[in-house]
C-alpha cells in the first residue's frame, strides 16, 4: 500500500461567527491556506502509480479553489462557520467525490497551524 501527497494553496477571508466578540478571529480576517490531499492505495498494475497527479490537479481546481480562492468562506455553502476544521472537513468531502482514495486533508494557516482531517472508517 502507497500513500502519496500533492500540496495546494489558496487565499481566502473569513469571519468566525461563534467566538465571542473581541476575539482577533471573531473579524475580518484572511488567511494563506495550505492545502495537503493524502491518496492511499495500490499501485496502478498498468501505469504502476497510485494516483494520476494531473487528474487530482483537475479536481482541487474545480471542486476547491476555484470556490474558494479569494474568496469569503462564510458565503460558500456549507461552510457557515468557517473554521479550519471545517474547511478540512468540506475539502475532504469535496475531493472524496471524485477522488475515491483521498483519506485525508491537512491545513495550513500561514505555515504555522495544522489541522488534519480523516474520517474514522478510513
Amino acid at each position: 500500500m502507497f500513500t502519496i501527497e500533492r500540496d495546494y494553496r489558496f487565499e481566502a477571508a473569513r469571519v468566525l461567527p461563534k467566538l465571542p466578540t473581541g476575539h482577533p478571529c471573531s473579524r475580518l480576517h484572511g488567511h494563506a491556506f495550505g492545502v495537503t490531499l493524502v491518496v492511499k492505495g495500490e499501485l496502478d498494475r498498468e501505469k504502476e502509480w497510485v494516483a494520476d497527479y494531473h487528474e487530482l490537479d483537475k479536481v482541487y481546481k474545480e471542486k476547491v479553489h476555484k470556490l474558494l480562492d479569494h474568496g469569503y468562506l462564510n458565503d460558500v455553502t456549507g461552510l457557515k462557520n468557517p473554521t479550519t476544521e471545517n474547511v478540512a472537513k468540506w475539502i475532504f468531502e469535496k475531493v472524496r467525490e471524485e477522488m475515491s482514495g483521498l483519506v485525508e486533508v491537512v491545513i495550513s494557516e500561514e505555515g504555522d497551524t495544522r489541522c488534519r482531517y480523516r474520517p474514522e472508517e478510513l
